[in-house]
């Protein structure tokens, strides 16, 4: 039978998952040239929907909490995805932005006192040389606005990850949610309409890529990221986002007849042992001498919570 945290690890990881969709769906049914278009859809509908479902707005501090985890995790990140986007290759966007799980240990064991392990740090870089390997090309070339973009973009998001850890909400889930994407969504408008303009007419092909965006890419699969970030260590969590250009992959090969070589096989393999190396629970410090066993007594208390548990236990 399978434990709770692998169900909890296998649930987290269909978020990254499915976000490795969006490159199929934005070139087969999107229009072209509209990658802010598409954030905010991603963004704005899904949140007011999650919001209007659970009937739940911010209060108090959360206000501005759920505006900069929302501008975090949606609005600058899409926007620096954006003009990394425009600027460089695929391959080297990707590549950069898989520094993203080392950052997020770096500032977990800076934020949350996390240990920094050479375990965390090894896999850390064998996913961005994993990566490299499954996306990069050897024609690719380098625009230093780009890579800055691409490395600005993961430096917020894993902000958005450590604080998501840190500030934790007695709120439902997916009203947290839905307030962060709502966030997010309305930062993005005036971005998209600047530099984007109006939108076009859409076809069905259009309205179905959209949909699929807004309540698959965006609705369902932040709801499960951040479950995952509220049940799992945040950097066992973002290691699981090294699976999108992997899946981006897969599909390319499976749906757009695509070619895999040698070196993009050997990539995914390393892609997956990194994510696996991370995912593994780790062991007891040895040099950390266990607790004495309790002497047994008719009158000795029972433990209390604080005690009889371990962070992530």
């Amino acid at each position: 039978m399978l434990s709770k945290r692998t169900l909890v690890l296998g649930v987290t990881a269909l978020a990254p998952a499915i976000w490795g969709t969006t490159y199929l769906v934005t070139t087969e049914l999107l229009p072209p040239q509209r990658p802010l278009l598409a954030a905010v859809v991603r963004a704005l509908p899904a949140g007011l929907l999650l919001i209007a479902v659970t009937r739940r707005l911010p209060s108090g501090a959360w206000w501005w909490r759920a505006a900069v985890l929302g501008a975090l995790n949606i609005g600058f990140f899409f926007a620096l995805l954006f003009v990394a986007a425009y600027r460089l290759p695929g391959g080297v966007a990707a590549t950069v932005g898989a520094v993203q799980p080392l950052l997020v240990a770096a500032l977990s064991a800076g934020v949350l006192g996390d240990r920094l392990t050479p375990r965390t740090v090894l896999a850390g870089a064998a996913g961005v040389a994993g990566v490299g390997l499954l996306v990069l090309r050897a024609d690719a070339r380098l625009d230093g606005v780009g890579v800055l973009a691409a490395l600005g973009g993961a430096v917020v998001m894993a902000v958005g990850v450590v604080l998501s850890k840190r500030w934790s909400s007695s709120a439902p889930l997916l009203a947290t949610t839905g307030w962060q994407l709502a966030a997010g969504g309305l930062l993005l408008i005036p971005v998209a309409v600047l530099v984007e303009g109006p939108p076009p007419v859409l076809t069905t092909g259009n309205l179905a890529g959209y949909g699929y965006l807004t309540f698959v890419g965006s609705a369902l699969a932040y709801a499960l990221w951040f479950r995952g970030i509220r049940a799992l260590p945040p950097t066992t969590v973002t290691f699981l986002g090294l699976l999108s250009p992997l899946v981006a992959t897969a599909l390319g090969w499976l749906v757009l007849d695509q070619r895999l070589t040698a070196a993009q096989l050997l990539g995914g393999a390393v892609v997956l042992a990194a994510i696996v190396t991370q995912s593994r629970r780790p062991r007891p410090s040895p040099d950390v001498a266990p607790p004495p066993a309790a002497t047994a007594s008719p009158s000795a208390a029972p433990p209390s919570a604080a005690t009889a548990s371990t962070p992530g236990g």
